[in-house]
């Protein structure tokens, strides 16, 4: 289901950092979501969920990635950057994005619960909004879901008092 892109090459190194970061939230006891804010060839920040930990709703890791690049960046627009993240963003991550001026996100897994960049809604190009960006989605689409599969399966094994089955 990839869209195409300009470099697949490149989107599939950065999208595996995000898995590290999602790994990251895993072992956080965090949902596992990473995210990657890339400029210029560089990655300028990283993140991955941090919402419990934080008791923050909006520590989202694409949300925070772009926070963190805008301080190293010093300044609010992220223009030029390509957001990487394992789940299509929800509606506030993508608001971000339009209010950044991100040039591109890139996702793993679609979010059919949530997701604002074409599953449930399309922020990255709704013309009555003041920005528009590009979006390239499913990279190692199965690879994302996966992570959140497993995170998933053991939360509710655990509820039920039992181990987790692989799958």
């Amino acid at each position: 289901m990839a869209d195409t892109c300009p470099d697949a090459e490149a989107d599939e190194k950065y999208m595996r950092v995000a898995l590290e970061e999602a790994a990251l939230a895993a072992s956080e006891d965090e949902v596992p979501i990473g995210a990657v804010v890339v400029c210029d060839g560089r990655i300028v920040a990283r993140a991955h969920n941090r919402r419990e930990l934080d008791r923050d709703p909006s520590a989202h890791a694409e949300f925070r990635a772009m926070l963190d690049a805008a301080r190293e960046l010093d300044q609010w627009r992220l223009s030029g950057c390509t957001v990487y993240v394992t789940l299509e963003p929800c509606l506030m991550c993508a608001g971000l994005m339009v209010n950044a001026r991100v040039d591109r996100c890139v996702f793993g897994a679609a979010d059919p619960k949530g997701g604002a960049l074409g599953t449930l809604f399309d922020v990255s190009h709704d013309p009555r909004l003041n920005h528009e960006f590009e979006v390239t989605s499913g990279v190692l689409e199965d690879e994302c879901a996966d992570v959140l599969r497993r995170f998933f399966r053991a939360k509710r094994a655990a509820r039920k008092g039992r181990p987790a089955q692989s799958a």
